[in-house]
């Protein structure tokens, strides 16, 4: 059986399919997939040498996970974002997280299924690291991808008030009682609190609670199919939301559990 509230360890599909036949159904989902950049054939940098400015330690990623032929990643895409509409209510959004190399697949993934796209959200990383081989423009943005299920009524979650109206000071595109745009500055770098939970694609706190503020209510059930160093989970049981989230690996399921036990230890204090 499903329980709310927790992190399993099991691929997202097979999750799902659970989740499809004890039809639960859930509010929000909120996904980081592969973006099946691993083609590094062996190619190692990172940042050796703490150069300021450009989001502390990184490194390349190349993982196995990340690394699919064409025809199995656009299977792979297809086949987790076809189930996810069983699990999804009427007033159901999904973000979904890319770049160039993988959110054009996604944008006509959604297309196919009758999934409405409402905005191409641009996370503009102005602290993003440079381009060491100096051979094309520095990749400064990720592309989030929202949409929901097409209904006559149109009955999404968006909190615009919240948006308009809340303050977002790391974001130097955002004035307090304007409309939030669909470009948002929010640098890459992580708390020290953050940093002890690390994954090799880990998105920022501030963006995901950006993403949960937007589109979710206390009590909504949010679902992270991807959950990595489970940033969700931990922003989504932070802000009053329930969280089911999963992951194929175990060292970083453990990571997860830790991080959420941390927390709750935290809100007992």
């Amino acid at each position: 059986m499903v329980e709310v509230n927790q992190i399993y360890h099991m691929d997202c599909l097979e999750l799902i399919d659970r989740m499809i036949k004890e039809r639960i159904k859930v509010d929000c989902i909120i996904a980081d997939p592969p973006y099946n950049l691993s083609k590094s054939k062996g190619l190692s940098m990172s940042n050796v040498n703490k150069l300021k400015g450009f989001g502390g330690d990184w490194k390349i990623t190349n993982e196995d996970w990340d690394n699919m032929s064409f025809k199995d990643y656009w299977n792979f895409l297809y086949t987790w974002l076809k189930k996810s509409k069983q699990i999804m209510k009427p007033s159901s959004t999904i973000w979904v997280f890319g770049t160039y190399h993988n959110i054009g697949l996604i944008n006509t993934i959604f297309q196919l299924l009758n999934i409405e796209i409402l905005n191409e959200i641009i996370w503009y990383k102005r602290n993003a690291f440079p381009n060491l081989t100096c051979s094309r423009f520095t990749a400064s943005h990720e592309s989030i991808l929202w949409v929901h299920l097409p209904t006559e009524k149109n009955e999404y979650t968006f909190n615009y008030d919240i948006m308009k109206d809340t303050d977002f000071p790391e974001d130097k595109l955002k004035e307090k009682g304007k409309q939030m745009r669909d470009v948002w500055d929010i640098p890459n770098n992580k708390t020290k609190e953050e940093l002890q939970y690390k994954h090799p694609t880990q998105k920022p706190e501030r963006l995901i609670k950006r993403c949960i503020l937007a589109s979710t209510r206390e009590g909504d059930l949010i679902f992270d199919p991807f959950g990595g160093s489970f940033t969700t989970a931990k922003v989504a049981k932070e802000l009053g939301r329930r969280f089911i989230s999963c992951d194929i690996n175990d060292k970083y399921v453990e990571i997860g559990k830790k991080r959420i036990n941390d927390l709750i230890h935290k809100l007992n204090c």
